[in-house]
């Protein structure tokens, strides 16, 4: 992997490219700003060709694709309106969710502020499955309750979107009393970074599978042997049992 101004390079072949996102980097142009990804990878990578298949969130790091050609970019149109790019992310809350696991399904309208809420009704729902683990501080015996845990507020997410919706994520662990940790957008607790990052991919390209896992490389909570550790346990998320519906 080489390091770049604003992503990491995980893979690069004729069709396409799977960077690393860092966080706190709009895709787009922010005017006196600066550059947004899409521009960085354009140009960084001294690509003749560029094209945009799916978006991550300002706050957001984490693995997103590149098309280099217009053949790949309309495969890669017809994969995500398919859902068949399994896409897993991470996200830490200081608050304790409603359910540690399952589903978590509602139509999603838009609030005060540029936020969106989750509603009842399944018209048109935003979908995800979910994980979620206790974040132990570094010392904690395996033995030791949650409540005894010097970390004892943080809970590790891990997340499958079945649909695409803005803010998809960010809305489902804050119906869940959840709120991903400094995102000022839904959350009351600041941090040193929005705390959701776009974890792996997984998904068949010319009859050929491709699976990325790239853990998350900043923000201080992120940062740590417990998450390393617990990671570790967790293995890769493609071959979780993930809950039912």
């Amino acid at each position: 992997m080489t390091i770049y101004k604003g992503f990491t390079l995980v893979h690069q072949n004729g069709e396409f490219v799977v960077v690393d996102k860092d966080s706190g980097i709009n895709f787009h142009d922010e005017g006196t700003i600066g550059q947004g990804l899409f521009n960085q990878v354009k140009q960084q990578l001294a690509l003749n060709e560029c094209y945009p298949v799916h978006r991550l969130d300002k706050l957001t790091s984490g693995l997103i694709i590149f098309a280099k050609t217009l053949a790949a970019a309309q495969q890669f149109q017809t994969l995500f309106e398919r859902h068949q790019v399994a896409k897993y992310y991470l996200a830490i809350s200081d608050k304790k969710p409603a359910k540690k696991q399952g589903w978590i399904k509602g139509d999603m309208a838009k609030s005060r502020r540029g936020t969106y809420k989750l509603l009842r009704s399944q018209h048109n729902p935003a979908v995800s499955q979910f994980f979620s683990y206790p974040l132990k501080a570094a010392g904690t015996s395996a033995d030791n309750s949650e409540e005894n845990n010097t970390d004892k507020a943080l809970r590790l997410f891990l997340v499958k979107p079945h649909s695409g919706k803005t803010h998809q994520i960010r809305v489902a662990l804050s119906s869940l009393g959840a709120p991903i940790l400094g995102d000022s957008s839904y959350s009351p607790s600041p941090a040193d970074r929005g705390y959701l990052h776009a974890y792996a991919l997984s998904f068949e390209f010319n009859q050929q599978t491709y699976q990325f896992c790239q853990p998350p490389s900043q923000g201080e909570k992120f940062i740590t042997p417990a998450l390393t550790d617990l990671l570790e346990q967790i293995k890769l998320p493609w071959s979780l049992n993930w809950p039912k519906r």
